[in-house]
């Protein structure tokens, strides 16, 4: 007989052992010490920031909008397989207590992920505010209770497959969220902040009378989570290799510019190879261009001093370390075996490729110190930033590669 709670444990103790098993190669990297200096050397520097804000500043506002979209994303773990809209389909009607337990483990993940970003702006609450850090329970229980209701949301509006309302149910509890954050964080009367989240309820009460008779969306779904899991895995990818990671390509037209100055020689082979998967699979371009715009602003905006070029050549390693699984990217395509070319013609093309991809950050790096007019930390950092490039991609990497 087909037991529901069974099922979750069996689903749940494969996710757990899964990510478990890639957990420990991810915090055994050295890569976590980076983190965890990135991490302190910015808090010390949003510590001293804090320190100057004054009672003007509209902290509420952007507690609102950034706990908003923290509240609005709610993704609801199914642990759900491509297999299932075959075997679990004429079963749906008994998989109450199944999703149940699924959105109670999302709720539980995310408002550990709440209690995180509340933590990180309370700071500035008090400072501006002038109370104490009594109130961080208190809202620290709203924001969950808030963040139930957006899963339940959430959950009926995955009934209906038009991407429009998706993104209409995201605009309005986004701005819903906002503002009952906001009348929370500015303290106004408590009618009015109940009014506001009672909104959310009319809405779950809405989108529940729509899902009435509709049948869940298998596909939808199960997307959905391969989505997560494929984010997971190319997070764990950069520290082991992982055979379930499944290769995504993104045509990136307005990229080809750069391709145009490539040449067809036959030397020049692999370098189409690689500059074209740089710009086009997995997240290698994302992660470049995610990294050097945080980078960018961290130089800008948190550090003065020496600290902007080592802030400057954290950045230019995360980014390096993390484009070294490109190297392998094609490893289990055989075909590459049948080039008649010479191995060293693939070094040159990964080395080339890594150089001028972190001279390029390392540059920007430099631009952004110097527009403060800091010049002398601002060359400084562009020539730190070269010659760490060079060992990086010519020491390091080759070394990396070989393990």
């Amino acid at each position: 007989m087909f037991n529901a709670l069974e099922l979750w444990k069996e689903r749940f103790g494969i996710f757990f052992k899964e990510t478990s098993q890639y957990l420990r190669y991810i915090f055994n990297g050295h890569l976590v010490i980076v983190f965890l200096f990135l991490i302190g050397t910015a808090g010390f520097y949003y510590q001293e920031w804090v320190k100057t804000l004054t009672a003007d500043f509209p902290v509420a506002i952007i507690m609102a909008v950034l706990l908003g979209l923290v509240l609005t994303y709610s993704p609801i773990f199914t642990f759900l397989t491509e297999a299932d809209k075959v075997f679990l389909l004429p079963l749906e009607d008994k998989l109450a207590n199944y999703f149940k337990r699924g959105g109670i483990f999302s709720l539980v993940l995310q408002a550990y992920l709440l209690l995180i970003f509340l933590a990180v702006v309370m700071p500035m609450y008090v400072q501006v505010k002038g109370t104490s850090f009594g109130v961080f329970f208190p809202y620290l229980i709203v924001l969950i209770v808030l963040k139930g209701i957006n899963l339940l949301i959430r959950w009926q509006v995955q009934y209906d497959l038009d991407p429009v309302t998706h993104k209409v149910d995201m605009l309005i509890r986004f701005s819903v969220n906002a503002v009952t954050l906001y009348l929370l964080f500015s303290q106004a009367n408590l009618i009015l902040i109940g009014a506001s989240a009672l909104v959310l309820l009319l809405l779950l009460v809405l989108y529940k009378n729509q899902a009435k008779g509709k049948g869940l969306k298998w596909e939808y779904l199960i997307e959905q989570e391969e989505k997560r899991m494929s984010a997971f895995y190319r997070i764990a990818n950069l520290f082991t290799d992982v055979p379930k990671l499944k290769d995504r390509v993104k045509r990136r037209k307005w990229l080809d510019v750069f391709l145009g100055t490539l040449s067809y020689k036959h030397e020049s082979t692999f370098s189409h190879l690689y500059v074209r998967t740089f710009f086009r699979s997995g997240d290698y371009f994302g992660l470049f261009i995610r990294l050097t715009v945080i980078g960018t602003i961290g130089v800008f905006f948190l550090t003065d001093g020496v600290g902007q070029t080592v802030l400057s050549l954290i950045f230019i390693y995360l980014t390096g370390f993390q484009l070294l699984p490109l190297w392998n990217h094609h490893q289990h395509k055989l075909w590459l075996d049948l080039y008649p070319l010479a191995h060293k013609l693939k070094e040159k093309a990964f080395t080339d490729l890594l150089t001028w991809v972190l001279f390029i950050q390392t540059a920007l790096f430099g631009i952004a110190i110097l527009v403060k007019q800091d010049y002398a930390n601002g060359l400084m950092t562009i020539v730190f930033g070269a010659v760490f490039t060079l060992f990086f991609v010519h020491l390091y990497s080759k070394k990396r590669r070989q393990v």
